[in-house]
C-alpha cells in the first residue's frame, strides 16, 4: 500500500487546509478501493497485487467507431475493444457489463 507510483499522496500543491484534507481523503479513498478490489479478486482465486490489477483493468477499453450513415448522417458505434482471458474475469467479477456500452 506504500507504492508511490499507484496512489500516492505527495506532493500536495495546495494551500488551504481544507483542500489539503480533501486530498488526502481521496488518496485514502483510492487506497481502500484499491484494497477492496484486491481483496474480492482474491476471493474469486485471482492473486495479484494492486500493480497488476489496475494494469490489467487499464487495458479494458472503449472505442468509438464512425461511418457513413444511410442519410448521409455520420453514424457512431461504441464497442469495447479485444480483452484477455484475465481482463475478462476481472469484468465479470466487478460487474463491469453495466457501465460498457450496448451492442
Amino acid at each position: 500500500m506504500k507504492d508511490p507510483a499507484f496512489v500516492s499522496f505527495s506532493p500536495t500543491f495546495h494551500f488551504t487546509e481544507s483542500k489539503i484534507r480533501v486530498r488526502a481523503f481521496y488518496c485514502v479513498l483510492a487506497l481502500m478501493v484499491a484494497r477492496l478490489m484486491i481483496r474480492e479478486a482474491e476471493h474469486a482465486g485471482m492473486h495479484m497485487s494492486v500493480r497488476e490489477l489496475l494494469g490489467h483493468l487499464a487495458g479494458i477499453q472503449e472505442t468509438l467507431l464512425l461511418y457513413k450513415g444511410e442519410r448521409g448522417r455520420p453514424r457512431a458505434r461504441r464497442m469495447l475493444t479485444e480483452i484477455d482471458p484475465i481482463q475478462r474475469r476481472l469484468y465479470d467479477l466487478f460487474g463491469l457489463d453495466a457501465y460498457a456500452p450496448r451492442r
